[in-house]
């Protein structure tokens, strides 16, 4: 995956609570801190997100995105 925003936070995936449209993420980072995204059920689907998954907190402007690596992809978290 390769993207232009510079904030990439890798961590682990410890909650999705969904709702009628979109599911809360809450991302784990190294040490205390979770990062929380609010995305659509769309795209949780289509990322195959699931508790315990790795995945990618993408910080850009005032957005939070998520992001999954791809077998023999390249990820560009840390």
């Amino acid at each position: 995956m390769k993207i232009s925003a510079r904030n990439k936070l890798q961590g682990t995936i410890t909650r999705i609570t969904a709702g009628p449209v979109t599911s809360i993420v809450e991302i784990q980072l190294q040490g205390t801190p979770t990062i929380t995204a609010v995305i659509t059920n769309d795209a949780v689907s289509e990322l195959e997100l699931a508790e315990g998954g790795a995945a990618c907190a993408v910080i850009k402007s005032s957005s939070v995105m998520v992001g999954v690596c791809q077998e023999g992809q390249g990820c560009g978290c840390p």
